[in-house]
């Protein structure tokens, strides 16, 4: 076993789950990108478990090996067989190995990977007692087999404000810190470094060879001044060890490797792929990246070669499997797509995603809305990368309206209300240029005024509209006229006016009916009976409810039913019936959560909240406010609740707050504006989840006194200890002796009542964690990286 240089940061996990398979299995593969530390998680389980075998661990490295009939060879020669004439290597390695029980770890196999299957499969069967550990970037695929795929280090989040103490939790980050010391004795992440390291390897996706090599150049640049630097990150990461293999001395060189590895077809498959942003699903590469070369009917072969070679990871999302690159690696592929070969497959990208959302369209009011939009929200990246190739292609920008506003809903249900404007403000300025009149952009003009009425700003939208009607009787098009009057009726609801707004939604209905939108005119009636409600027609709005729950359930339409379900919550709250109210209101929050609707479920908890109010659970009542706080904040309104709720708003929080009082009031309002989504949904839903939020209070209140117990150095080392370091590496990093470190750990776990590292591990993470805000509304960095 070669010795460490270096401690190993943060793969306790990794370690833990590798010696678990090498307990069920006698092959297993360590599998992962380039520099993503294969060879460091494996000699380090290997270290761990050399105990189990009497007859040793063996390390064999064949990085340097370019022919397969040399990997016996180097076998035998780790094994220190000797050299006799006469006798086949195979035959004497497997003499050797018959009756041993020993761990045989093959490093870097991707190269010589069928001589090494072969091998590894002959001795397997001949020597039942000999496990062996693989690395490599592509599987051998032999029977029996385990693989495990080494993941990046974990990151914090740029943005986040997270202070230096806790990013001393992620492993990336200590790894850089470790790193850079080493260059610039006294080197610590601080107030003033944190959010530049943060950005640092979060940009470097975690990859510990891209962090050293970042790390490397501390001697010369400052940690702002290697961020500023990272857009060429090919030229700037190429500082590694003169030890280290040629490859393996810079990021480019890693990645060379891997590409040369691939057959012409899978480099080809690289180069294309990169268009692809935050992933894509086999349809669309066939869609893509077929041609010239590389056949539709072949593509599912050649995406399993670069799955098998850690290229692509696969995942699964909503019953499809989808394959994504790390930055780097896709970087590298752009780099290899020619120019007029990139315009090409930026063109198609572009194309395939504008069918889908037109698909997506046709297909919204039905049984499989929810799987479209939950399809749509997995590729908002690709859809990003296809609006900003139109933006910035001379003559895209019609094409780019089009994917804009298609589906039309998307933006509301993805909770994007702001990006969704600002695109379509670029593309609506791009495409003036042109001159030309178009449908299209009398749509794109409607939508986007009624994204702005949504945002609270219906007055400074009202001239949009009136330009979107002017260019669509123009051009005759008479389904954006029914959806401009639709909009003027959401806008005349911001405004009061209710009577104004009944009457334009029913003429918005009847119109879209006449186009046979069955989904249209169902959207447009569920809101004329919300507006009847108000003004106090209740009858109507009853049987409008019931025609549109008729109409939802026989299409198997979720979203619109959810809304429709919120406007019967209101019609009992305007019949006094308050609990039953309430009820409803949650009931349609379980409709609306998986679209992610947070402006129509903020609506749906301002009613669950005035339910609670009038029905003396005044602490429920303002923790359901707090949820309402964060909700609108997260869609990015000027707004605190919905105009023509406001009144009723208003009194019943008033009301809760004088009879709780401020200071209890804030307390309860926010617990609840703090918890996580998921977590304050469940508040909203279930009320067993809101009986157990005052205990679950009680218990981290406990857990910080437990914390608070300990000394300022026991804190630090259960930290260290929490990132997986030895008692020894404890002891280096903190400039004690190793005895010392052993006290404090001793009497780190008499305090917490814990028996082990794991369990204190798990401590210190559960104090750690943030919870997961709200989603924000600000719009991402734009760019084809």
């Amino acid at each position: 076993m070669p010795a460490d240089l270096t401690p190993l940061i943060g793969r306790r996990r990794e370690t833990t789950l590798v010696r678990r398979r090498l307990s069920l299995s006698r092959l297993v593969t360590l599998t992962g990108v380039g520099g993503v530390g294969k060879t460091r998680l494996a000699l380090d389980t290997a270290a761990k478990v050399g105990h189990m075998f009497p007859d040793g661990v063996h390390v064999v490295e064949l990085a340097t090996v370019r022919e397969g009939e040399l990997v016996l060879w180097n076998i035998a020669s780790c094994l220190r067989l000797p050299d006799r004439p006469g006798h086949a290597t195979l035959e004497m390695v497997v003499d050797h190995l018959r009756d041993k029980r020993l761990l045989l770890v093959l490093d870097n196999c991707e190269h010589l990977v069928d001589a090494c299957a072969a091998t590894v499969d002959t001795l397997l069967r001949a020597a039942p007692a000999v496990r062996i550990l693989v690395t490599s970037r592509q599987v051998l695929g032999i029977t029996g087999e385990q693989t495990f795929s080494v993941p990046p280090l974990p990151t914090p989040v740029p943005g986040r404000g997270t202070s230096a103490r806790d990013l001393s939790r992620y492993p990336a980050v200590v790894l850089f810190e470790q790193r850079a010391a080493a260059i610039v004795p006294g080197f610590q992440v601080g107030r003033e470094n944190a959010e530049a390291v943060t950005r640092l390897v979060h940009a470097l996706e975690g990859l510990p060879l891209a962090i050293e090599l970042a790390a490397a150049w501390m001697r010369t640049l400052t940690v702002q001044e290697i961020l500023s630097r990272l857009e060429d990150r090919f030229g700037l990461l190429r500082l590694g060890s003169r030890a280290a293999l040629p490859r393996q001395r810079t990021l480019r060189g890693l990645v060379d490797w891997s590409y040369e590895l691939c057959t012409e077809q899978e480099q080809a498959l690289w180069a294309r792929a990169s268009v692809f942003s935050g992933g894509f699903d086999l349809c669309a590469a066939e869609a893509v990246c077929a041609g010239e070369g590389l056949a539709a009917d072949t593509m599912v072969e050649v995406v399993n070669g670069l799955v098998e070679k850690s290229v692509l990871s696969r995942s699964e999302h909503c019953g499809r499997a989808r394959y994504r690159m790390l930055e780097t690696i896709r970087e590298y592929g752009q780099e290899r797509l020619s120019g007029v070969g990139a315009l090409t497959r930026f063109r198609r990208h572009r194309d395939h995603y504008l069918g889908l959302t037109a698909r997506a369209e046709a297909q919204w009011f039905g049984p499989e809305q929810e799987a479209w939009f939950a399809r749509l929200r997995g590729d908002h990246p690709n859809l990003r990368v296809a609006l900003e190739f139109c933006l910035q292609t001379p003559g895209e920008a019609t094409a780019g309206l089009a994917l804009a506003v298609a589906p039309r809903h998307y933006w509301i249900t993805c909770g994007s209300l702001g990006e969704g404007r600002d695109w379509l403000s670029r593309l609506l300025e791009a495409d003036s240029a042109n001159g030309a009149a178009s449908a299209i952009r009398a749509s794109a003009l409607a939508t986007h005024a009624y994204l702005g009425i949504l945002q609270g700003t219906a007055d400074d939208t009202l001239g949009i509209l009136d330009a979107a009607q002017t260019l669509a009787v123009r051009m005759g098009d008479r389904s954006t006229l029914a959806w401009v009057c639709h909009h003027r009726a959401v806008a005349a609801t911001w405004n009061g006016d209710i009577a104004q707004a009944a009457a334009l939604f029913e003429q918005a209905a009847t119109a879209l009916r006449q186009l046979g939108d069955i989904g249209g005119t169902t959207e447009c009636t569920t809101k004329l009976a919300l507006a009847l409600a108000f003004v106090g027609d209740l009858p109507r709005a009853a049987a409008l409810c019931d025609e549109c729950e008729a109409v939802t359930s026989k299409h198997g339409e979720s979203w619109l039913r959810g809304f429709n379900l919120f406007t019967r919550a209101l019609l009992c709250w305007h019949k006094d019936e308050f609990s039953t109210a309430g009820t409803l209101a949650r009931n349609a929050v379980g409709l609306l959560r998986p679209f992610n609707d947070w402006w129509d479920i903020a609506m749906c908890v301002d009613l669950a909240a005035w339910s609670a109010a009038r029905t003396g659970m005044p602490e429920r009542a303002a923790g359901l406010f707090g949820v309402v706080r964060s909700l609108w904040a997260s869609i990015g309104a000027s707004l605190h609740t919905a105009p023509f709720m406001a009144e009723a708003h208003e009194r019943y929080e008033r009301e809760v707050r004088e009879g709780l009082g401020t200071k209890a009031f804030e307390r309860a309002a926010r617990r609840t504006a703090n918890l996580s989504l998921v977590n304050a949904l469940d508040y909203v839903v279930d009320d067993q989840v809101a009986g157990t939020l005052s205990t679950r209070r009680s218990a981290e209140q406990h857990g910080r006194s437990i914390s608070q117990a300990l000394t300022r150095r026991e804190r630090e080392v259960a930290e260290l200890a929490a990132l997986g370091m030895s008692n020894r590496e404890i002891a280096t990093k903190l400039v004690i002796a190793q005895r010392t470190a052993e006290g404090h750990i001793e009497h780190v776990l008499a305090k917490l009542g814990f028996r082990s590292r794991a369990q204190l591990a798990n401590w210190v993470h559960q104090q750690h964690s943030a919870p997961e805000r709200l989603p924000s509304n600000r719009t991402p960095r734009r760019g084809h990286g």
